[in-house]
Parts: C-alpha cells; structure tokens; sequence
C-alpha cells in the first residue's frame, strides 16, 4: 500500500513539474506568423538635396574639432569619405588626430 501512494505521488510531483504542453514548440507559431499578411509600411522620406559635410571639408581647411566636449581649433589634414573620418592637427599638438566627421565643425 505503501509502494502505490509513493509512485503516485511521484508520479503526479513529475507531471506538476513538466512544462504545460500548450503550444511551446518555437516551430508551432511559424506557420501561423508566416500566412498573416504584415502592414505595408512607407518608404522612408527621401534627403534633402543639401550637400554633406563630408564634401564641403577639404584638406588645409580650418575647423573646429570636439575633444572631451570642449571646440578645439584645428587644421584638416586629409578626409577619408567612405570611413567617414577626418584626420586633423590640433594647434600647439604635434601628432595628428583621427576624429568622426560628426566631431568637426567648419568655421
């Protein structure tokens, strides 16, 4: 009598600890997700015709650079376009610096 109330309490601890058989197959909601059709969304608007920084800035031109947020002035040295950089001499330094595009203003 014994050995039967153990096994059906074991029986019924395993049962309450699996998990509920209600759709928990990550590959049951595919199908379902991929026959609903998705929102149409707009095209994102189109940019303005203004010219980039990157075109404007030129070596030799005269900048202003951000550096631990305070505006340095500073010298262009050369403009990488396709990596958006721009290598710049800080006055009163003697190493040249690489700094983002989004970092420089042009006076």
């Amino acid at each position: 009598m014994k050995k039967l109330f153990a096994l059906v309490l074991l029986s019924l601890s395993l049962v309450a600890c699996e998990p509920s058989t209600t759709n928990n197959n990550s590959n049951a909601n595919i199908n379902a997700t991929a026959n609903t059709p998705t929102a149409a969304t707009p095209a994102p608007a189109a940019p303005s015709p203004e010219p980039s920084l990157n075109s404007q800035i030129k070596a030799g031109d005269k900048v202003k650079v951000t550096i631990n947020g305070a505006a340095t002035d500073a010298t262009v040295v050369s403009v990488d376009e396709k990596a958006g950089k721009v290598t710049v001499r800080i006055q009163g330094q003697k190493e040249d610096k690489t700094v983002a595009l989004g970092e420089i203003v042009k006076e």
